[in-house]
């Protein structure tokens, strides 16, 4: 995954801009990894200097990938990459790619931008937001900050698809419990 270095050892580096530390600018469709204080933060970069991300209880940026309780529930947020990363480092790091064939960006920008506003279920070992931006460039859910290799199963359509069918039962249910009358 390459060394990581500090502003001050690349003085052209300049938090804010789209640019990350090695001076490389996103593309649509790029994973974005974010240096925090003890663990790292993912999100998909999808054009004009915004990110899609999985953040616990959207709070936004600042909640980030933090350790959420048990239970708790995420939700995606769009912002703009400089409001995510904050003073944080960052870099492009699709580091996937040798593995697993991405996505077309077309598809992945489509897909993310689908999920804003989408509360998920978060949880730190199994769907984080890691596991989130990889299931999104690669339509594999996968997150090496917890336990190495560790793949979730179930991706995060599936998951949003078995949400808008349990909707659309609960739905169906309550206008067969409850018909409209004339």
């Amino acid at each position: 995954m390459g060394s990581v270095s500090s502003s001050a050892a690349n003085p052209e580096y300049q938090e804010g801009k789209h640019t990350d530390m090695n001076r490389k600018e996103p593309k649509p469709g790029d994973l974005i990894e974010i240096f925090r204080v003890g663990y790292k933060h993912w999100a998909i970069y999808i054009g004009s200097g915004f990110v899609v991300h999985l953040v616990v209880n959207g709070l936004g940026s600042s909640s980030s990938c933090s350790l959420p309780a048990p239970g708790e529930m995420g939700v995606v947020m769009k912002e703009k990459l400089e409001d995510v990363v904050g003073g944080d480092r960052w870099r492009i790091n699709n580091y996937l790619d040798k593995k697993y064939k991405p996505q077309q960006i077309y598809a992945i920008v489509k897909q993310a931008v689908g999920f804003i506003g989408t509360r998920l279920p978060y949880n730190l070992v199994s769907s984080n937001c890691e596991h989130f931006a990889t299931d999104l460039r690669y339509g594999k859910s996968t997150s090496l900050q917890v336990g190495g290799q560790r793949k979730t199963e179930r991706s995060f359509t599936s998951a949003a698809e078995i949400r808008v069918s349990r909707l659309r039962s609960a739905h169906s249910n309550k206008t067969a419990l409850h018909p409209k009358t004339s």
